[in-house]
């Protein structure tokens, strides 16, 4: 019964011997069950998703055994890639629209667990077992429903992890095949691809705890020079906050007048530019909480992959850049992987 805590993945370096590999989706990880016409879908966190995606609901009922409790990733995919933002526009508290984006952006589920069927909880049992069962289990299964690739092929999987990022993948996963299924716990490992960018730091939040850094904001100047808020770094010890605080108030502004982002705080703004305090798609409100600095400061940050144009993920601080001027931070210093087509990924 739900809710079910997903097991989770460690980070590591390198890709390690003796394991069985799947892609990293970039996806909502979901746990579904079905119980005849009822059916739950449940997040990473425990909370209910499947109000949003009604086109899924009728996907399971069509393609999964009538008892049963999946594993998977809920993905989107536009022009043969993963789409994440088309993922995030379908947390929408109108019904209305999540029905009009289900016609036009329908989703899809990948399964690549499977931890209980009929009466059978499989949760103690080892993961070939489970994988065997999931294959058997969803072998009539249609689109939008499809069953992950795996290997137990080293050099296989590094070849998946150079290849698929192209499709939109961010990353191999690893689990040790006599691994029971684990609920919560990091048993399984991931493997993300890392680069490196230099940007502007042009804002900073404060972090939660009172006046010192949260978040540093980063920009990217476009192909017409005007700088654009592709993301943040965040992750500091607490003393590094205090540091940063002092080390970037000579930049701080009175106010945003003249800042690249002054119109942030106008709605039509974030239509075509990526700036702090847009509407969040998961609570509809805005983080009204950042602080303009002049944009003059250069920092390296490693990135895993980009999201259109923003980091997918939160980006890691490296260093500052002295030795580089503001107006070299472009986005066409970033690395783009080769394109490849989520279908021959799915193999269809």
């Amino acid at each position: 019964m739900p809710p079910v805590a997903p097991m989770l993945a460690k980070s590591v370096a390198t890709i390690p011997p003796g394991m069985r590999y799947e892609a990293k989706w970039d996806g909502f990880r979901a746990i579904v069950f079905r119980d005849g016409d009822e059916i739950e879908i449940g997040s990473r966190t425990g909370k209910p998703l499947t109000r949003y995606f009604p086109e899924l609901v009728d996907a399971f009922r069509a393609s999964l055994p009538p008892r049963c409790v999946l594993d998977g990733e809920i993905v989107i995919a536009r022009g043969g890639r993963l789409d994440f933002d088309a993922l995030l526009e379908r947390i929408h508290p109108a019904d209305s629209r999540v029905r009009t984006l289900a016609r036009t952006t329908p989703a899809g589920f990948v399964a690549f667990d499977l931890l209980a069927l009929g009466d059978t909880s499989l949760m103690d049992a080892p993961l070939g077992e489970r994988r065997d069962a999931l294959t058997e289990a969803l072998r009539e299964a249609a689109d939008p429903v499809f069953t992950a690739p795996w290997t137990d092929d080293l050099d296989v999987a590094r070849q998946w992890f150079e290849r698929y990022e192209g499709a939109g993948l961010d990353g191999i996963v690893a689990k040790r095949p006599d691994l029971g299924y684990r609920p919560g716990e990091r048993v399984m490992v991931k493997v993300k691809h890392e680069r490196t960018a230099d940007c502007v730091v042009a804002g900073l939040r404060l972090h939660k705890s009172g006046p010192v850094v949260g978040s540093l904001l980063l920009g990217l100047h476009d192909a017409t020079g005007r700088l654009q808020h592709v993301g943040v770094c965040a992750a500091f010890p607490m003393r590094r906050r205090q540091e940063l605080m002092t080390e970037l108030e000579p930049l701080r502004m009175e106010s945003a007048e003249g800042h690249p982002w002054a119109d942030w705080a106008r709605e039509e703004a974030h239509a075509g530019s990526r700036m702090p305090g847009a509407p969040s798609r998961w609570t509809g409100a805005k983080d009204l909480s950042w602080l303009p600095l002049r944009p003059e400061r250069v920092c390296e940050v490693a990135y895993d992959h980009m999201q259109g144009d923003r980091f997918r993920h939160t980006a890691r601080f490296r260093r500052w850049r002295p030795d580089r001027e503001p107006g070299e931070c472009t986005y066409a210093q970033l690395e783009e992987p080769v394109s490849y087509d989520l279908r021959e990924v799915l193999g269809t």
